[in-house]
């Protein structure tokens, strides 16, 4: 049983890998922010947090089956898609990119707890037939420690982990010395709740020990 990841985030491979999976990758080819901006117009309204992840994590994931669908009609399996943001009480933080700005989140988080928000989409691809799909959203909580000084924000934003992730920190790698708890899934935080994705690779009548292909 075939597997692609519809991300080229090295976070969520590493979590497949680490759950006995190697995928394929394929990096979707959607403009975010271009998505965000035109459903909100035609709503309205601004998306909350897990209106907006879910709703990126679906395009991702179509984008990628219907490539794939064009590319190899063959394919059988499941498509992965995701996409996560962190909310800090009324506000939603994506990645911040420069320096200045990590430095920033990282003055607001310490001693706070916020949500990361995960969206997942599945879609089963299988020859011959429409494809289906199934999605959710996961939640954990985020506390981080009220002590982490001017120096460690400095020291930590320096080694250019916080720049390219949601809310500028991650609980696997250098960021985790500076968070006290998760409540929820922790591979949530990392990227991609592995228990979401199993209860939807389960959804679509697939069993997940099937995709395992690692040794």
């Amino acid at each position: 049983m075939r597997v692609c990841l519809a991300s080229t985030s090295p976070a969520r491979l590493m979590l497949l890998r680490q759950a006995g999976i190697e995928p394929e990758a394929r990096a979707p080819r959607v403009d975010e922010e271009a998505v965000i901006e035109a459903v909100e117009a035609a709503e309205g309204r601004r998306l909350p947090a897990a209106e907006h992840v879910l709703l990126l994590a679906r395009r991702k994931a179509e984008d990628v089956a219907r490539r794939l669908r064009d590319d190899e009609p063959d394919f059988d399996g499941f498509v992965i898609g995701g996409d996560s943001m962190f909310e800090l009480g009324d506000e939603i933080l994506g990645k911040p990119y420069t320096p200045e700005a990590a430095t920033e989140r990282w003055q607001q988080m310490r001693g706070r707890t916020g949500i990361l928000h995960s969206g997942h989409s599945v879609i089963r691809l299988s020859p011959g037939a429409e494809p289906t799909e199934a999605h959710a959203v996961a939640q954990a909580s985020v506390t981080f420690a009220a002590d982490v000084d001017e120096k460690e924000i400095a020291a930590y934003v320096d080694s250019g982990e916080p720049l390219l992730v949601a809310g500028a920190f991650t609980v696997d790698s250098l960021g985790g010395a500076f968070i006290e708890r998760v409540d929820g899934d922790p591979s949530t935080v990392v990227g991609m709740s592995l228990s979401t994705v199993r209860r939807l690779v389960r959804e679509l009548g697939g069993s997940w020990t099937d995709l395992w292909n690692r040794s």
